[in-house]
């Protein structure tokens, strides 16, 4: 989804000022967590222990007891885990607004990493510095959209192959940007403009995050229809030497249902070859997104295109509008409900309303259209999210209208873990903190040992769930005790803090 409106306002900030690294306070107050069951994010088995936390690092595990003046929470035999590491985010949007991050908080993440599908903020410096002056609930990290790079480059000429002098203004572009801190390299091949992009215009910025020590994350080219390819190309990127991670892994279409073991053997063979690849998922069947993503050869006037996208990525009563700028009231139809209201078939429902989009769009009217489409199976799922190398994640928003914004930690933890037996509960999360970290190259967090950073859930395994449904996407989940972020209480009891406790995470 883009960010028009974010990078226009971010644009216009002017400071470039660096947030302060956070470093472990001098002698001070100090909080003691207690009679808890430690998971702490390596895989390994719960153990009975305290935790004391000085400033915004833990120093102490074990049998601890309270000195004079601390705070002592009672963990009342709770699990206590790192705060949760989001990989694939989209609250830059909600932190620019204000938002005290209750969607995030209340799962239990800590830390978001946006910039995704190939759009980031821009500049990213100015971002980190605005929100590093209003304060933040969490943490931030980021990465540097390579679409944001290529509009930067050729502006609204880009439904082409970039020339070669393109793609060098690019990799100045995104050198200049990676000096911000950024994580590496975010692509998202199945939006403009990057879907006009050649495969090897993408692997010479990727080369470029590699030898700064970046990664590259990507919204591969295909989800559905050429899914393998799409496969093929971010594992040739690897190749190259740079850590590569699928955003939000999934086979979207029904003739790839049940080939998850497939996709897994595929993964496997890279690793076993040397490449450094990895994956994200979120535990829902349905994606959020735009009308055009059904059309990957953008021919929006094609009916058999439309047909098979109503056959076989996500049927009609299916597909349900969440926002559209030409017909409001259709918000929250389905395309199925909407045809019956037109007296129209399904198909030329759907080319219609690609249609007045694009219409509003040219003629400077209120446009803006997304959806939610139901098009995953739950066995590929399952099989994604049990891979050793896949870690959690939202791909939402701090106040969208998909639930997994609100939900998708708490799900798993609930439905998957719990009565699923996907996972086990170590295990889910060494997902959700540890292997997330080294998946996105963020240090020091993600797990519980002395001198790590203070980033802590508290939490009931037995009753933890999300509530948040496509029809009420922001009821809070159930479960999740208290979070902690640098040593800072944001999340208590049902409820945000006015702590402002979290950072910018720079690539080091």
């Amino acid at each position: 989804m883009r960010r028009s409106l974010l990078t226009a306002c971010l644009a216009a900030v002017a400071s470039f000022s660096a947030s302060p690294a956070l470093s472990a306070q001098g002698p001070g107050p100090t909080t003691l967590i207690r009679n808890v069951s430690l998971l702490d994010g390596t895989g390994g088995d719960a153990r009975q222990a305290s935790v004391r936390i000085a400033g915004n690092r833990i120093t102490e595990i074990g049998a601890l007891t309270p000195r004079a003046g601390e705070t002592v929470i009672e963990g009342r035999g709770l699990t206590l885990a790192p705060g949760f590491i989001d990989t694939h985010s989209h609250a830059d949007r909600g932190l620019v607004r204000g938002s005290n991050a209750l969607g995030a908080l209340s799962q239990g993440i800590t830390t978001v990493v946006v910039g995704e599908d190939g759009d980031s903020p821009y500049p990213l410096a100015a971002f980190f510095d605005s929100l590093t002056r209003r304060g933040m609930p969490l943490n931030v990290a980021a990465y540097v959209g390579h679409g944001t790079v290529r509009g930067r480059v050729m502006g609204g000429d880009y439904r082409r192959k970039a020339t070669e002098g393109e793609v060098d203004q690019m990799k100045q572009l995104f050198a200049a940007e990676l000096k911000s801190g950024a994580l590496g390299l975010s692509s998202g091949l199945e939006y403009d403009p990057g879907i006009y992009s050649s495969r090897s215009e993408v692997l010479a910025l990727a080369k470029v995050a590699g030898a700064a020590g970046g990664r590259y994350i990507s919204h591969i080219r295909s989800e559905d229809r050429a899914e393998w390819d799409a496969i093929d190309e971010i594992i040739e990127i690897g190749r190259a030497g740079v850590p590569v991670q699928i955003s939000h892994t999934k086979l979207a279409m029904k003739s790839l249902w049940g080939q998850g073991d497939s996709l897994i053997h595929v993964l496997n063979r890279a690793r076993a070859a040397g490449v450094n690849i990895t994956a994200d998922v979120y535990p829902y069947r349905y994606w959020q997104s735009g009308l055009s993503v059904l059309f990957p050869d953008r021919n929006f006037t094609d009916r058999k295109d439309a047909e098979f996208a109503l056959d076989q990525v996500a049927p009609a009563n299916e597909i349900t509008l969440t926002s559209y700028g030409p017909h409001p009231e259709y918000a929250g139809k389905t395309v199925a409900a909407i045809a019956a209201e037109r007296g129209t078939d399904p198909a030329t429902t759907l080319l219609a309303l690609v249609k007045d989009a694009d219409d509003a769009r040219k003629a400077g009217r209120p446009s803006g259209e997304t959806i939610i489409a139901a098009s995953m199976d739950e066995r590929d799922i399952e099989k994604i999210m049990a891979w050793p190398f896949t870690n959690i994640c939202t791909d939402g928003e701090l106040d969208g209208r998909h639930p997994r914004g609100y939900g998708s930690f708490t799900r798993v933890l609930g439905h998957y873990v719990r009565e699923r037996h996907v996972v086990s509960l170590p295990e889910a999360i060494r997902k959700m903190t540890s292997l997330a970290a080294d998946n996105v190259g963020i240090k020091d967090r993600g797990r519980i040992a002395p001198g790590t950073f203070a980033d802590l859930v508290l939490f009931d395994p037995a009753t933890v769930i999300d509530r948040a449904t496509p029809a009420n996407p922001h009821a809070v989940s159930t479960g999740i005790a208290k979070v902690w972020v640098n040593g800072a209480l944001a999340y208590d009891s049902g409820q945000t803090t006015s702590a402002r406790g979290g950072t910018v995470l720079r690539r080091k």
